[in-house]
């Protein structure tokens, strides 16, 4: 389960190219870019589920960006 999800935009505005974001699974850190495409480039190392925790982060972005 994700803890402390945290989303910006990457630049001001709000207007694309894309959103930062990070959150906490299993007490470790995790960074990265969410991209418009739905791509998500990760600027820390990867969590060990990495594909269910990419499912998630798509859910947590529908709910705040996307809505």
């Amino acid at each position: 389960m994700l803890q402390h999800f945290k989303v910006q935009p990457m630049f001001a505005g709000g207007q694309l190219p894309g959103w930062t974001f990070s959150f906490y699974i299993s007490s470790a850190r995790c960074t990265g870019d969410y991209m418009p495409d739905g791509t998500i480039r990760w600027t820390s190392a990867p969590p060990a589920d990495e594909e269910e925790v990419k499912r998630m982060i798509h859910e947590l972005m529908t709910f705040h960006v996307y809505e």
